[in-house]
């Protein structure tokens, strides 16, 4: 479902943020980041459906399962920092307005983002370089990344991913929760001041809903487990929450298909040009219907003739 669902729509956002938005402002960049991002998690994600299908035998390679790993993680913290970087943008745009404008622009958003992917690639070298593939005797099958060595997750996978759920998820939710509060209660505070403020607000009350839904319900999950996984090495070895992990990297999978709702709620043009994609479709629609209707009348005319 993610799979057909996330890649034509994040496919189309790419589209229309090159082609007919431009990239002319610093959300804008972030955004078409983010797309590129999704498309990149989607087109690996068939490897990962053969991979449940079989019953979880990853019958591909070991290299094709770190690069697999890798990106999985990869996509998740650069979605979190573009969504948190949208956040800040937009904090900035609306809570200080003209002290801003040196601010953002085009070539320093551009640097935000490949800094991000920068720290998002680099934060995967670990698993690209380490064996994420462990052959189960009982069940006579090879897993990918959910069988791991013990002595590897308590040495060093306890380190790993706790510190990155802290600083790649805990600490941008603070962020994300700080900027979009202070970009509500600025729409709400000075009415008189802003533009149609009541469909500016309208519009971060739902934006706000959406980033803090993906966040909370996509990559919520999957990191709290991670932290009470890991944790839970410091009493002894623990596999109870192996279904839970599993649901959750499916549940994070989602965010992909959420993010487009985002493109449309922060973005005016986007707004704009889906408008005017759909009224082009109905008026198309009412034109042919339209000409129909008009062949119908003289043929029967012709007919009564």
């Amino acid at each position: 479902m993610v799979f057909t669902v996330a890649l034509p729509l994040n496919l189309i956002a790419i589209v229309i943020f090159l082609l007919k938005i431009k990239i002319k402002t610093p959300a804008v960049v972030y955004m078409l980041n983010l797309a590129i991002a999704d498309v990149l998690f989607v087109a690996i994600l068939p490897f990962n459906i053969v991979y449940r299908f079989s019953g979880n035998n990853w019958q591909i390679g070991e290299g094709m399962c770190r690069f697999a790993t890798a990106a999985f993680y990869c996509n998740m913290y650069c979605s979190i920092l573009l969504m948190t970087s949208m956040s800040v943008d937009r904090y900035m745009a609306v809570v200080f307005p003209m002290h801003s404008l040196t601010w953002r622009t085009n070539k320093r958003s551009w640097l935000v983002c490949v800094f991000i992917w920068l720290v998002s690639i680099a934060s995967t070298v670990p698993l690209l370089l380490t064996n994420q593939t462990l052959y189960v005797d009982r069940l006579d099958i090879t897993t990918c990344h959910d069988v791991l060595d013990l002595k590897e997750q308590q040495s060093f996978y306890i380190y790993y991913f706790t510190a990155f759920s802290s600083i790649f998820f805990f600490f941008p939710l603070i962020i994300t929760i700080f900027c979009y509060s202070e970009v509500i209660r600025a729409l709400s505070g000075n009415p008189k001041n802003i533009k149609n403020s009541s469909s500016k607000k309208r519009r971060a009350i739902l934006l706000t809903i959406i980033v803090l839904s993906v966040f909370i319900i996509c990559f919520g999950p999957t990191n709290i487990i991670f932290l009470m996984h890991y944790l839970h090495f410091h009493s002894g070895h623990s596999d109870s929450l192996y279904f839970a992990y599993i649901l959750s990297v499916c549940i994070s999978s989602i965010s992909t298909c959420l993010d487009p709702l985002m493109y449309y709620y922060a973005s005016s043009r986007c707004r704009k040009y889906v408008y005017s994609l759909l009224c082009c479709k109905m008026s198309d629609k009412l034109q042919t219907g339209q000409s129909h209707a008009i062949k119908d009348s003289s043929t029967e005319r012709s007919s009564l003739k």
